[in-house]
């Protein structure tokens, strides 16, 4: 029978047991400074436990969520930039967990790679940390998959998955009716959505991520991978007030696809492009393809992260609680009786 004088070995096949666990090691810090009330395990692991009763809870319901960052990965690979690409794997979970009414507890990622780079995956969930801190959750494990034939070296993959609680009965949206208020809060760029087309428009634009960039200062890398704003924290403090009715996370779809996600049948709404100006990213974008509004209001936030359906008379109590968070509040529009999303004004 025909074999190896030596034996094969996993290492042989390209997946090193050695090197997951060295990772595990390196990381466990990052993960240590995450902790908060009800996070009951260390990393390593077969499972990760969390006691809602220390977290506060007496009568919690769950939600959870899970998403990737998507092409906007590509860059951060091709740029070399990987400390941040982590904060919008957090941002992209837990933004959506608030949106449901729910604070975000504990958070868990998965990183498939074809072959392990230590360094590459310490830097990548160094920006995990980062995002759990930021949105108070805890960095409670994960998993790195070496595949080799499935992922070029060099290249990998990331998706991650966040658990929150909520009283029950305090689960959004609820409460929308006709004459409530929109607000939006202003994005810190183009987040984690329609990097497959600002892919496509930067090659055909001839520039490199290591250009200047056509609006700013700053390399072209550094601008289009500037992390996803997680607002998390800043509108579980909103949700203090009973007049937060509904939270849409502007991700894939834009204001068009997200919002009508959270209006009751029957109504829609009515949404004023000059209440805001799009930030520069955007309008280079715009022009750079000749984009449609229409196609950017479905592909891009604009500048619109999140959006709030507020009672009109609590208005000015959530707008001025969140700018002295830090946010950038617009008033947008109104809930109405039209069909779908409808728009005043033009983007600028």
């Amino acid at each position: 029978m025909r074999g190896c004088k030596n034996g094969l070995t996993y290492a042989d096949a390209g997946v090193d047991i050695n090197a997951g666990d060295a990772l595990v090691d390196r990381i466990m810090p990052m993960a240590k400074r995450t902790e908060r009330k009800g996070a009951m395990s260390d990393l390593g692991g077969f499972g990760a436990l969390f006691d809602l009763a220390a977290a506060g809870y007496s009568d919690p319901v769950l939600v959870a969520a899970t998403d990737g960052v998507g092409t906007k990965l590509k860059i951060a690979i091709d740029a070399g930039i990987l400390n941040t690409i982590g904060i919008d794997l957090v941002a992209m979970c837990v933004n959506d967990l608030a949106c449901q009414g729910g604070e975000p507890l504990f958070f868990l990622d998965y990183l498939a790679t074809g072959k392990l780079d230590a360094d590459q995956a310490a830097s990548v969930i160094e920006g995990i940390a980062e995002g759990c801190l930021i949105s108070g959750c805890a960095l409670v494990g994960g998993e790195t998959a070496e595949m080799p034939g499935i992922y070029r070296n060099g290249d990998f993959d990331l998706a991650g998955f966040a658990v929150g609680a909520m009283e029950r009965g305090r689960s959004l949206p609820s409460g929308i009716a006709e004459g409530d208020v929109l607000l939006g809060l202003a994005s810190s760029g183009i987040h984690s959505n329609g990097f497959s087309l600002v892919r496509k428009l930067v090659e055909l634009s001839g520039l490199e991520w290591n250009s200047a960039c056509p609006w700013s200062a700053n390399a072209l890398s550094a601008e289009l991978l500037t992390p996803t704003r997680i607002y998390a924290r800043q509108l579980l403090a909103a949700l203090k007030s009973d007049g937060v009715h509904g939270l849409a996370h502007i991700t894939g779809g834009g204001i068009t696809g997200n919002l009508p996600r959270i209006i009751p049948a029957g109504l829609g709404a009515v949404v004023n492009l000059d209440a805001w100006e799009m930030p520069p990213v955007f309008k280079w974008l715009m022009r750079q393809g000749n984009i449609h509004e229409s196609e950017m209001l479905k592909t891009f936030n604009c500048g619109i992260g999140m959006m709030i359906c507020a009672d009109p008379a609590r208005v000015e109590e959530i707008s001025n609680m969140l700018a002295r968070k830090g946010e950038t509040i617009f008033r947008l529009g109104r809930i109405c009786r039209v069909d779908g999303v409808l728009y005043d004004g033009t983007l600028a």
